[in-house]
């Protein structure tokens, strides 16, 4: 399956070496590097395989991403030439650059969904895609598995919470989370955590927030104010769940006021206060109504107490359901 029917030439190549091994780094035309790449399944009879089948949901996404532009960037993929290509200078004075003669297939050891989604995106558009790599010249198979599983086990993505905070410029309830976690008269400055790392004190994610945010504004009134707006507004609402239960919301050990369960349920509640404090046709809200509903509350928040076992989304919307009788007119 490493055979190629002829030989394939690859140009401006660079050549350096890497803890001791010697790789390539440079691109080839999608159309000619999907021919001139192999995966080696996880039930290959050699024993030696590793890869898992292709998902082809994330080609799909991939191939959607790789629709939106130049914007589209992506890392290299990683290779495996196993002794197959030959690299060859330009000039002597820069041995470090020329191009590379492929007599076999390389072994793809990572980036199998970018090149399904590749494939998918040069067929559905007709176009061409230069694809980056980076080539060992080779690697024995024991290597490569150790490298394969080194990368997909013990590297660790930026996290969820990291992410959105990224992205704050291009995303409003990015932004909005990411507010509410730097300024100082948020409720949650003192107990949030942007990167997403838990720690003593602070165990309120960006993330988190995220998606509390994404609850409180959810109704179609909501979602339509600005981002400064929805800011405001959320600075309101939760600030006066903190005045209303101050011990609670600083005791996270003692109290699940601030445990994800309670904020989301919380939050679900918040979408229909604001909707209510917000008149119809206005961007003026009234912050008055607001504390007015949050004082009607009465909550049990302590650990042991009757909010003990509830959990997830489910346990979040019943609790919704719960707090909203109390702030339905008597």
């Amino acid at each position: 399956m490493d055979l190629l029917p002829s030989q394939v030439v690859i140009e401006n190549v660079l050549q350096c070496k890497i803890r001791g091994k010697v790789a390539y780094q440079s691109h080839f035309p999608a159309t000619i590097g999907l021919n001139l790449i192999f995966v080696k399944p996880y039930d290959l009879p050699s024993g030696k395989g590793y890869q898992r089948p292709v998902d082809s949901k994330r080609c799909n996404d991939f191939a959607n991403y790789l629709s939106q532009g130049e914007d589209a960037l992506f890392t290299p993929i990683l290779l495996n030439a196993a002794s197959n290509w030959e690299f060859i200078c330009y000039d002597r004075e820069r041995p470090a650059y020329g191009r590379l003669l492929c007599k076999g297939k390389a072994s793809l050891m990572d980036g199998q969904h970018r090149m399904g989604g590749i494939k998918q995106y040069i067929l559905d558009t007709n176009s061409e895609i230069n694809v980056p790599f980076l080539a060992f010249h080779c690697l024995d198979e024991d290597e490569e598995v150790k490298l394969f599983d080194t990368i997909n086990t013990k590297a660790k993505g930026i996290g969820s919470s990291l992410s959105k905070f990224l992205r704050r410029d291009s995303d409003e309830i990015s932004w909005v989370a990411t507010e509410m976690m730097v300024r100082k008269e948020s409720p949650f400055y003192h107990i949030g955590s942007i990167i997403g790392k838990r720690s003593k004190g602070r165990h309120i994610t960006l993330q988190n927030v995220y998606r509390a945010l994404h609850m409180l504004t959810a109704d179609s009134k909501l979602s339509r104010l600005s981002k400064e707006e929805k800011l405001l507004l959320a600075m309101s609402y939760y600030n006066s769940i903190k005045e209303k239960f101050p011990t609670e919301w600083t005791n996270y050990k003692e109290y699940r006021l601030t445990h994800i369960v309670c904020l989301d349920a919380l939050s679900i509640t918040g979408s229909y206060v604001l909707s209510k404090c917000l008149p119809e046709g206005k961007k003026q809200i009234d912050h008055a109504a607001i504390i007015k509903y949050v004082d009607k509350l009465s909550v049990d928040w302590s650990s042991n107490g009757p909010l003990k076992y509830i959990k997830g989304l489910s346990g979040s919307r019943s609790l919704a359901l719960d707090l909203k009788e109390q702030l339905l007119p008597t």
